[in-house]
């Protein structure tokens, strides 16, 4: 048994440095534009073995094996949905479908703008609810690419969109992540996020329109991002105050997307924003603007043959998301295997739990349950249904896992840090830096689940990481655990678009590879803003609207 250290080196400003330098180390390399994701990722990789080992004094047989099980997680489940969604985009380009599904959306109005509120925010919101994990960042970067928009535009953006959905990406993934380490009722925890982000759902769309065209541009379509964020903030809010965690970005997502269809038969802007150049960015600097050809009107016919893969993908992977069908699958359909000499010889001990509590180390292979399963299984049905051949499937798939072959890696190796700094107590000694913050706490409490998912990768394994760690600090300074547990959800949304795996899959999905760190240096301020702004709303309502507050 090896309990955790959380100050190895007698000095708490030495121990949370030393903690820091693997995440250090891996976003310098990225945001240097010099060293290419996956070789980054490995790099950050070693160095937080070295720290895990000769610093906070972890066995090395246990942190390679922490290491190994990070690497396999990383695939299964996160690397597996990425594949098969490349797989399914890749499929519908070839048969000219996504070309029509992008003329339809995109000719909804030829206003750019109005095409980023649509695809980027609202569309992606859909997929981030129906199954999260990179899928809205890969569909809607693809799309806008399609559409004109450079690769910076299109990776940059789709990042920023994908922020106020993310706390109930995947049927409430997060939340049900959050309960299963606080105790707390996901429904409360769920509610409590529902009176947090509705607000930053009425920002982000301002916020996004304002990057893309600047703030002249902005105020010109005012009242259509009005009724995009005002329809998706509101049913937000009721859905998880009233319903429950598990549908709210897909209802929220849809009533968003009518909204503003609707409002454009009535409205349109005094001026049309044609031109995809990003404002204040060289073309050159910023991937070539493509060109497509003059759109023909689709008939109706091809516009519900090109919906139909996704609407396969939308039934598919609701299915995959119920309680039901995974307690269904899952008995027959599971193989645990236990890391021998790590699963439950690793020890947390106070202050980050209430007493010594073994960390489980069990990999859970659940195939047939796994959301990019369920993305595999529609992509074939799409393919066979488009007029794809079983061997021309094969040969695509191939194909797909040369081209992400190094976004695998990436993913994998940002997993594998994540579990190991997660296991060796890394993570925890930069979260007690956070909790030592005293009655700023509600501030930096909310920073804390921003670094999680810029760690990990995941607004379900940060609150995951840091969840108990939130409802014990809370506690003790007398706030509400509902109030920080849900703070560590919230504030993580905005982690979402600077962290590796996030970058990776935006800059697959648009074909600009190697430029991993011009997208992270493209949105990192922008992430820290937004947390900031999470944090100051977190402290508003600790201290000025404890009526807020879910009890």
């Amino acid at each position: 048994m090896w309990n955790q250290l959380y100050d190895p080196l007698g000095n708490k400003v030495l121990s949370t440095l030393a903690a820091a330098l693997p995440v250090v180390v891996l976003l310098g390399l990225i945001a240097s534009n010099k060293v290419k994701a996956h070789v980054a990722a490995i790099i950050a990789l070693i160095v937080a073995n070295l720290v895990a080992i000769y610093i906070f004094t972890m066995p090395a047989g246990m942190a390679l094996r922490a290491t190994a099980l990070g690497a396999v997680t990383g695939f299964f489940p996160i690397g597996w949905i990425v594949l098969n969604v490349i797989f399914l985009y890749r499929l519908t380009v070839e048969r000219g479908v996504f070309e029509t599904l992008q003329n339809t959306i995109g000719g909804v109005s030829p206003d750019r703008r109005i095409q980023l509120l649509l695809i980027a925010f609202a569309f992606g919101a859909f997929f981030e609810g129906a199954s999260g994990f990179g899928t809205p960042v890969a569909v809607t970067g693809a799309m806008l690419i399609g559409l004109g928009f450079s690769p910076l535009a299109a990776s940059g953006l789709s990042l920023i969109a994908n922020t106020a959905p993310v706390a109930y990406g995947a049927l409430g993934t997060p939340i049900a992540g959050l309960s299963s380490v606080t105790g707390i009722d996901p429904y409360l925890l769920g509610a409590m996020v529902g009176r947090q982000l509705p607000f930053f759902s009425l920002i982000v769309p301002f916020w996004l329109i304002w990057v893309f065209a600047g703030f002249r541009g902005m105020l010109q379509i005012w009242p259509a991002i009005l009724v995009t964020g005002v329809s998706f903030a509101i049913p937000q809010f009721f859905i998880s105050n009233y319903i429950n965690p598990w549908i709210v970005d897909i209802g929220a997502s849809l009533v968003s997307m009518a909204c503003l269809i609707l409002f454009l038969k009535i409205w349109s802007p005094a001026e049309t924003w044609t031109s995809p150049a990003l404002r204040g960015h060289d073309v050159s600097a910023t991937g070539q603007l493509s060109a497509p050809a003059a759109v023909k009107t689709p008939t109706r016919g091809e516009v519900w043959f090109s919906l139909m893969p996704w609407i396969i993908v939308c039934a598919i992977l609701l299915l995959w998301g119920t309680g039901w069908f995974k307690s269904m699958v899952n008995p027959v359909a599971t193989w645990n295997y236990a890391v021998p000499e790590l699963h439950n010889l690793v020890q947390k001990v106070p202050p980050v739990a209430a007493k010594p509590t073994p960390e489980g180390a069990v990999f859970s292979f659940t195939w047939l349950s796994y959301t990019g399963t369920g993305m595999l299984i529609a992509a074939i049905l799409s393919g066979l249904l488009m007029g794809i051949g079983p061997v021309r499937l094969v040969t695509s798939y191939a194909q797909t896992i040369r081209v992400v072959f190094a976004s695998l890696v990436t993913i994998c190796a940002m997993l594998a840090i994540g579990t190991l700094t997660r296991i060796s107590g890394i993570d925890a000694t930069l979260g007690l830096a956070f909790a030592g913050t005293g009655v700023l706490y509600p501030f930096f409490g909310t920073l804390l689940g921003w670094l999680g998912v810029a760690l990990t990768g995941s607004d379900t394994a940060s609150n995951v990481l840091f969840g108990n760690l939130q409802k014990i600090t809370s506690e003790q300074l007398g706030l509400s655990p509902i109030l920080m547990g849900a703070a560590n959800s919230s504030g993580g949304v905005m982690g979402k678009m600077i962290d590796a795996q996030s970058i990776v899959v935006a800059s697959t999905a648009t074909n600009w590879f190697g430029h991993e760190g011009s997208i992270l240096r493209f949105v990192f301020w922008h992430s820290i803003a937004l947390a900031c702004l999470v944090g100051l709303f977190v402290m508003a309502q600790a201290y000025l609207m404890p009526w807020m507050i879910v009890h």
